[in-house]
This record gives structure tokens, C-alpha cells and sequence, in this order.
């Protein structure tokens, strides 16, 4: 058995997890004068030394191609974490599909996610009142939008002023201008009357709180060296060290929260990777910020004679409604930017432009086959060439080698585009996930056992995309060189494939039907929050970075001011 260390000390706050939701918690806390110590299951990352952004493709196996270590290329800011994190499963009920992507690294996620940063509108808080399906949360646009002035301010958002509906504009820097190829999809876009507006992402523009602004290396996956684009350790846990009210611990497997004789939460017990060692540490407040789902495990693993489905699980409900974003892909080729001469196409690592949905009134009026909407991604343009782009332009030519090889590669280099589309999945009773009664990991934690389905409106939408993307191409003049997703289901992603999952501990207005309240604050224990992605109610189609970090510090002030008036 594991040496179990004694711990005597405690602290105000126990962080669990280091990513958006946990940087954020512990950004704030600290700064408020608590004591906190963070609990990260993955090593430490410093993205000033370890960030991989000035190395070349050409010096990486492959040409720094993706592979099943480093799915998203050999480059990409991952240290053990992928869909597969050796030692540590997951298992899929038979019939369902769901990949799982777990960030073993101080940061999570906020390391190599795209830094698209959309604001949640009126509607999205309010699912269920406008068309009866899924759940409304218990706080409306006006109770976050504060949170999310001071998300933009602190992490900094570029953007435009534009006066969508439901795609609130926000507390932006100045957008970098548009490329080539996006001023050729934009033309085409207006023509169809889809807007086409400058892109919402978490890079500087322009200084901000000592940080620089972005030089256009474009390689923000990689993690930025200079810190000129949004992760949680160089904006959130620094700031959050310099106050010394900050402990942080790396490899620590977190296995349950555990509760004193009247329910209360006392700390949490971890494994110690390092030493194999269980620790406990003892804290006045227990926040659970590990990634929705994990945050689940933590929960539904958290048994107790007074807990015994898991902590803050009387309802049953934490694991169900798992949500991830609807996804689905088409590629083309414009002729137009055929053989055009070298230009400077610098700039940040991601979309200039995007297309946020705009088809409200004819969803309204029933016209479509589906509830909710999407936005739009795109992409293309003259990037570093890689495996795969060489692999694609290959196909496109359809053989040929050596000179005329060579000379039609320089011929359409720079003419392939991309789009993708992010769009709202209604929460379901068949996607949950729970404890798999017959599989550990390596450190004797029960693992979870996904169950996963989307819904006819889910791949009526992925269908929508697909001949929305297509329409797109063909009024720029070009024509579809390829297709994402399942064929025989419009195209849709797999569940989890777009690593945007979120729900698992619901929060609402009434503990008989939610496992939260509206401060994110567990009904069974008071003592008890969850800063991370689990709390949402619903999957708008915004991506969910900038919500988790506006939730979680409206969550966090909460828990500063009840501590201060001896609440908890």
C-alpha cells in the first residue's frame, strides 16, 4: 500500500486543476489575500523556455508532422496528454464513440487551444425559453457580461465593434487586417449575404500589462515564448506566484475530495506521481477545476458513507450531459490565387476572419431542420508546408513527379482554403459519462466509461455546414478537394473529436434538477465549487475558453467575498 503523508497544515483554498478554470480561481483568490495551493496532474510548463515557436519543420522527424504522441504536430506544446495518456484509460460503452483529450501540463489546454474567444450572447443563456429543448442556465448574459469585460482586459482580446445579433462584442484590441485568401472568402461571403467580420482571439495586438504584442510567428500551438498570446501559466499563475500566497504542486494525480463528519469538504487526497505516495491537503474550501470530465471522475470517485454515489451527487446527475461542440470540415481550391507572386502573409497563429451564425430569423420561422447555429472557421493561405499539406497539393495534382513536380507544387502552393464549422449540441440524457466498475488506471483510480450520441439536429447541422462550405467555394470560383467526418452522417465529427466537452455537473436554479447553483457552488456541500467547463448548462456554439475564464471569476469573487464575511 502508498505511504499516506499526514498534512497539517490548511489552506483557504485548494485548486484542483491549472488550466483556464484553475488559473483563473487561483488568480483571483491569491490576489484577494487567500492562501491557496494548486494541485496540477501533469508536469510543470514554462512557456518562456520550453515553448518549441522559433524551431523549424524541417528539423523534426517527418516535417514536424502530427503523430500519435503529438496528434496536432511534432511541435505542438503537449507533454503526456493526448487522447491516449499511457497508464491512464478511459473506455467507451459498447456502441458509442468518444475521444477524450486529456492536458497533462501546468496550463492544460490554454497551452496549444486556438485562442478563439467568443463572448456567449443573451440567447445562448437561455436555450430552453426560446425553443424548448436542453436547459436554461440560472444566470442570464447581464450577470456575466462584467466578467467578461474583465476576462478580455486581463487576458487580451482582439476584435471588431460590429453589433451582431446574440455575438456580443466585447473589451477588444485592434484586429490584424485580413490576408489574401480571406479577402477572396470574404467576397464571396458577402455576396451570399454571411457575414464575414474580424476574428475574436486571445493574442496581443498591442501591449498590455507588461506583455508584448504578437510578432506574427504564427505558431501559437507551439505556446508562446514571449507570452504575447493568452495561457494560464504566464497570465493567470504568475501574477498569482509573485503575491506568495500561491502553492503549487505538479503530478498530482488528484483521487477524491474528502468530507468531514458533517459533509462539509475538508481537502482532497492526490496520488503523488513522483513517489507513489497518497498526500492529503487540508483546505477551508475545495474547488475542482481538472477539465469537465475529469472533474466528474474526481466527484463520482469521492464515495463516503454520506456520499454514496460520490460527492455532490444526490441528484445522480454529475457525469450526465456531456456536451462537445458539432464539428465538421471541407477543403477547396480557388484558382484565383493560383501562381501569384511571394507575398507577406504573416500574422497570428489563426484566422484573421470568421463568420459568426446569422440565420436566426429563419430558424425562427422554422425554415431549418435543426435547433441552434454554428460559426464558421476558415483557414488556407502560404503557412510553413508540412507533411500534410505536400501529401494534400500531391493528391490535388493527382501524381507527377521531379521538375513538373516540383513547378506545379509552386503553382497552387497557397491556393487551398479551409472550413470549419463549431456548432451548439443540445444536452441529451444517452451522453454521460460514469465510473467503469472494472478498470483502474495506474494509480488505483477508477476510470470513466463514456456514453455518447448526438441527435438529428446535431447532424442535420453538421449536413448544413457541409453545403454551406461548399456554397461558400464555389462563389469564390472553386471547387471541394475534400470532406471531414462521418459521410453517412452529414459529415459530423466524432463526440469529443473538437476537445470542446463540457456539462457533467450542471448548474441551475433548484438542487433537486442541478448539481450546482448559479455561484457554481456544489448544493450538497457548501464548501464545494467548480470552476471549469462541468458547470455549463448548455454548449453554445462560442467556444468555450472564454466562458470557463468569465464563470470562473464571477465564481471566484464569490468565494473571496464569502470567505471574507466567514460563510465557508
Amino acid at each position: 500500500m502508498p505511504q499516506i503523508k499526514p498534512s497539517t497544515k490548511t489552506y483557504d483554498v485548494v485548486v484542483v486543476g491549472s488550466g483556464a478554470g484553475g488559473g483563473i480561481a487561483a488568480h483571483v483568490l491569491t490576489l484577494a489575500g487567500a492562501k491557496v495551493c494548486m494541485l496540477e496532474a501533469g508536469g510543470n510548463y514554462n512557456t518562456a523556455t520550453q515553448s518549441d515557436m522559433f524551431k523549424w519543420n524541417y528539423d523534426a522527424p517527418h516535417r514536424a508532422a502530427g503523430s500519435k504522441e503529438k496528434p496536432f504536430g511534432y511541435y505542438d506544446a503537449t507533454l503526456v496528454g493526448g487522447w491516449q495518456v499511457p497508464g491512464e484509460p478511459y473506455t467507451t460503452a459498447p456502441g458509442n464513440e468518444f475521444m477524450w483529450w486529456r492536458a497533462r501540463m501546468l496550463g492544460g489546454r490554454t497551452n496549444h487551444y486556438g485562442r478563439i474567444s467568443l463572448r456567449m450572447g443573451p440567447y445562448d443563456f437561455k436555450p430552453y425559453s426560446r425553443d424548448g429543448k436542453g436547459f436554461d442556465w440560472p444566470i442570464t448574459y447581464e450577470d456575466l457580461a462584467p466578467y467578461y469585460d474583465k476576462a478580455e482586459e486581463l487576458i487580451g482580446v482582439f476584435g471588431s465593434q460590429e453589433g451582431l445579433e446574440n455575438t456580443p462584442d466585447g473589451k477588444f484590441l485592434p484586429p490584424p487586417a485580413p490576408r489574401g485568401y480571406e479577402k477572396v472568402i470574404k467576397k464571396a461571403s458577402d455576396k451570399l449575404k454571411i457575414p464575414c467580420v474580424p476574428s475574436r482571439l486571445a493574442i496581443l495586438t498591442r501591449p498590455l500589462h507588461g506583455r508584448p504584442s504578437c510578432h506574427y510567428c504564427a505558431e501559437c500551438g507551439r505556446a508562446c515564448a514571449v507570452n504575447a498570446n493568452f495561457a494560464s501559466p504566464g497570465v493567470h499563475i504568475a501574477p498569482a506566484m509573485k503575491t506568495g500566497n500561491l502553492e503549487l504542486r505538479t503530478d498530482a494525480m488528484v483521487r477524491e475530495v474528502v468530507a468531514g463528519k458533517d459533509g462539509r469538504a475538508t481537502g482532497v487526497s492526490y496520488i503523488d506521481k513522483k513517489t507513489r505516495a497518497e498526500v492529503t491537503v487540508n483546505a477551508r474550501v475545495v474547488v475542482l477545476a481538472a477539465s469537465c470530465c475529469e472533474t466528474a471522475r474526481i466527484l463520482l470517485n469521492s464515495k463516503s458513507t454520506l456520499f454514496p454515489n460520490g460527492m455532490a451527487n444526490s441528484t445522480g446527475l454529475v457525469g450526465k450531459y456531456i456536451m462537445d461542440t458539432v464539428g465538421s470540415s471541407v477543403s477547396g481550391y480557388l484558382p484565383i490565387l493560383e501562381d501569384l507572386p511571394p507575398a507577406n502573409e504573416d500574422g497570428v497563429g489563426g484566422m484573421h476572419l470568421y463568420m459568426p451564425w446569422w440565420l436566426y430569423k429563419e430558424q425562427k420561422a422554422g425554415k431549418l431542420n435543426f435547433a441552434r447555429g454554428y460559426h464558421i472557421e476558415i483557414g488556407g493561405g502560404r503557412g510553413m508546408p508540412g507533411a500534410g499539406i505536400l501529401g494534400g497539393s500531391h493528391r490535388l495534382l493527382g501524381g507527377g513527379y521531379g521538375k513538373s513536380l516540383k513547378s506545379d507544387l509552386r503553382r497552387i502552393y497557397g491556393a487551398s482554403v479551409h472550413f470549419a464549422g463549431r456548432g451548439e449540441m443540445i444536452p441529451n440524457e444517452d451522453s454521460y459519462c460514469e465510473l467503469d466498475p472494472n478498470v483502474v488506471d495506474q494509480w488505483g483510480i477508477p476510470v470513466l466509461r463514456f456514453h455518447f450520441k448526438f441527435s438529428d439536429d446535431e447532424i442535420n447541422q453538421a449536413k448544413h455546414m457541409q453545403a454551406t462550405f461548399e456554397e461558400i467555394i464555389t462563389a469564390a470560383g472553386g471547387k471541394v478537394t475534400g470532406r471531414s467526418g462521418n459521410p453517412t452522417r452529414g459529415g459530423i465529427a466524432r463526440g469529443g473529436e473538437i476537445i470542446h466537452e463540457v456539462g457533467a455537473t450542471k448548474m441551475g436554479d433548484n438542487p433537486k434538477t442541478s448539481v450546482l447553483n448559479q455561484w457554481c457552488q456544489a448544493w450538497d456541500c457548501k464548501n464545494l465549487f467548480i470552476t471549469d467547463a462541468a458547470p455549463f448548462a448548455s454548449n453554445a456554439d462560442k467556444n468555450p475558453t472564454l466562458s470557463i475564464t468569465a464563470l470562473g471569476w464571477r465564481t471566484s469573487d464569490y468565494i473571496a467575498d464569502q470567505i471574507k464575511k466567514r460563510n465557508l
